[in-house]
């Protein structure tokens, strides 16, 4: 049987503390003493120090960073190794010498764009496996969210045929004969399988064709959307508020080592608990008025103005009541005050900004095609979607949630290519 077949996990070397083990792994940090090498071993469950005869291994003294080894020996609690147990190495079992590895601690230091040109080798550091266990967990806590309380997942297309969002944001593809774009949002697949399933979520990915070179913005990212059949604007905020807390929650008891590892500070996060504040547009605008922003009523609020808002606040807040011109043509206009949509957003607290975008549709075909038109849209280009309001329509309601964004702020990350295996922005498409 090949060596490695019988290592266990560090993770369990450790939970034990003591006995004959064989272990497989990278070697994460390396010293040569003058009797002995120690050498930090990593796999996917934790590190565990290696204590080498240096007599013995001697052919191992210029084992390059990210080596591969499997080594048996005997496990001894050791209060200053990490995780307070080490292996006293008896044999080493197999080894696949990598060459000199190209990061060093002056790039980590750094935190270059060479960072992102090596990305493929980065996402072995501990820092990247930290956040996308973390990353694991939040999309899992979206799902059990969802079908917890009777949502059916489906699987809405990616190519398209009319934009959502705005036809300035999208991606045209050759698609044999004609020309398609890469989806922006899964809404309108979904707002038609409502009248099937009545309650359906999607995680998949989006994609908008932005030139942003936001810390917020990838070109690339992963939406969790959800429409719901006989529901308005307050049932999509009760059910945005239910998915960040939960996942929240799922978090904070699933992931502390890995939050302590990036040295996030969890009291943002243990406060993240419904109902979130709400504040309407026109208070924002108030806020931002007294902060010294110049900003009137119907301009729309930004990503410095969502930051500045969101400061002022210990957990989300939900933002509610947009006027008609700053949000999309399919949202309903409050019929007690029609300048305004019955839409909302959730910021997130400490300048992190939105995370989702939602609220009631529009349901009747009349009102619909009336909208279309008033936004220069023409109403052909969306025969099915207003096709889905002549045969039994009902009112509805739904949101977009930005789950790399939601990652950031979870993990305390400066930009949101920091939560991406490999993030695809206005500059990069590779690795």
């Amino acid at each position: 049987m090949e060596p490695y077949k019988v290592a266990i996990p560090i993770q369990e070397a450790l939970r034990r503390g003591e006995g004959k083990v064989t272990l497989r792994g990278w070697v994460h940090r390396k010293r040569v003493l003058k009797e002995k090498i120690f050498i930090l071993l990593r796999d996917s469950t934790g590190v565990i120090q290696l204590v080498l005869p240096r007599d013995k291994f001697k052919d191992l003294e210029d084992l390059n960073l990210e080596s591969a080894l499997v080594v048996t020996g005997a496990l001894v609690k050791e209060p200053r190794a990490p995780g307070g147990v080490e292996m006293h190495v008896a044999s080493v079992d197999w080894v696949y010498r990598g060459e000199p590895y190209p990061i060093n601690e002056d790039a980590v230091v750094a935190d270059s764009e060479y960072l992102l040109d090596v990305r493929h080798l980065w996402i072995r550091s501990r820092k990247m496996q930290a956040v996308l266990k973390i990353r694991h967990t939040v999309f899992g806590a979206i799902h059990e969210y969802f079908r917890k309380n009777g949502f059916y997942e489906v699987h809405p297309p990616m190519f398209i045929t009319a934009a959502v969002e705005g036809g300035a944001t999208l991606f045209k593809v050759q698609y044999f004969d004609k020309i398609v774009y890469l989806t922006q949002s899964s809404q309108f697949y979904l707002e038609a399988l409502i009248y099937g399933l009545e309650k359906v979520y999607t995680i998949a990915p989006s994609f908008r064709a932005e030139p942003s070179r936001t810390r917020r913005h990838l070109t690339e990212f992963w939406h969790a959307e959800m429409e719901i059949a006989w529901a308005g604007m307050e049932d999509a905020v009760l059910v945005g508020e239910g998915v960040i807390s939960h996942v929240v929650e799922k978090v904070l008891d699933e992931r502390q080592e890995e939050l302590r590892l990036l040295g996030r500070r969890i009291e943002p996060l243990e406060k993240a608990k419904p109902p979130f504040y709400r504040v309407s547009y026109d208070e924002a605008v108030d806020i931002l008025q007294k902060k010294g922003f110049e900003i009137g009523w119907g301009d729309d609020i930004g990503a410095d103005e969502e930051r500045a808002i969101s400061q002022d606040f210990d957990k989300p807040i939900v933002l509610y009541g947009f006027p008609e011109k700053v949000k999309a043509f399919y949202h309903r206009n409050n019929p007690r005050r029609p300048e305004v949509t019955l839409s909302f957003d959730v910021l997130l607290p400490e300048g992190y900004g939105e995370v989702i975008g939602g609220g009631e549709r529009i349901y009747q075909a009349e009102e619909l095609i009336e909208k279309i038109k008033r936004f220069g849209l023409n109403p052909q280009d969306y025969w099915w979607y207003i096709d889905l309001r002549r045969y039994g329509s009902v009112p509805h309601s739904g949101f977009g949630l930005g789950v790399d964004r939601l990652t950031m702020w979870i993990v305390g990350a400066d930009h949101i290519r920091d939560v991406v295996p490999f993030p695809r922005d206005v500059r990069r498409t590779a690795p």
